[in-house]
C-alpha cells in the first residue's frame, strides 16, 4: 500500500517541472466522523488534474474547484465540509462528523 506521499509528491514533482500551475489540499482538522485522517492530501494542476484523496470521494469536487481558484489567484483557502448527526442518521449513516482542508498554491 502506498502512501500519500509515495503517490502525490512524485506526482507535483513533475508537475512543477513541466511548468504546470500545482495546489496542494490539506485535511488540518476533523471531527466526528471523517473518511480521511489529518494530513491527507489532494494535489491538483492547472489542467484539473489530481491525485490523492481528502474525503474518499464525497467533497473532492469541490477541493478541485478552489484548488484550481487558489492555482489562478494564489489566495489560501480554508475550507470546512460537514454533516450534523441529524443529516446522517436520515441517511443511514451513524454519526456526522466535519472536516477542515487547507488548501495553498505550491511555487
Amino acid at each position: 500500500m502506498t502512501t500519500d506521499a509515495e503517490e502525490i509528491f512524485p506526482c507535483i514533482r513533475r508537475w512543477k517541472e513541466s511548468g504546470r500551475g500545482v495546489a496542494i489540499a490539506t485535511v488540518v482538522q476533523t471531527w466526528g466522523s471523517s473518511p480521511r485522517p489529518e494530513g491527507s492530501h489532494l494535489a491538483v494542476n492547472d489542467g484539473g488534474e489530481f491525485v490523492g484523496s481528502v474525503s474518499g470521494g464525497c467533497i473532492e469536487g469541490a477541493v478541485v474547484t478552489e484548488a484550481l481558484a487558489v492555482i489562478a489567484d494564489g489566495k489560501l483557502r480554508t475550507l470546512e465540509f460537514g454533516v450534523s448527526d441529524e443529516q446522517a442518521w436520515e441517511v443511514g449513516l451513524a454519526c456526522g462528523g466535519r472536516v477542515r482542508v487547507f488548501v495553498e498554491r505550491l511555487e
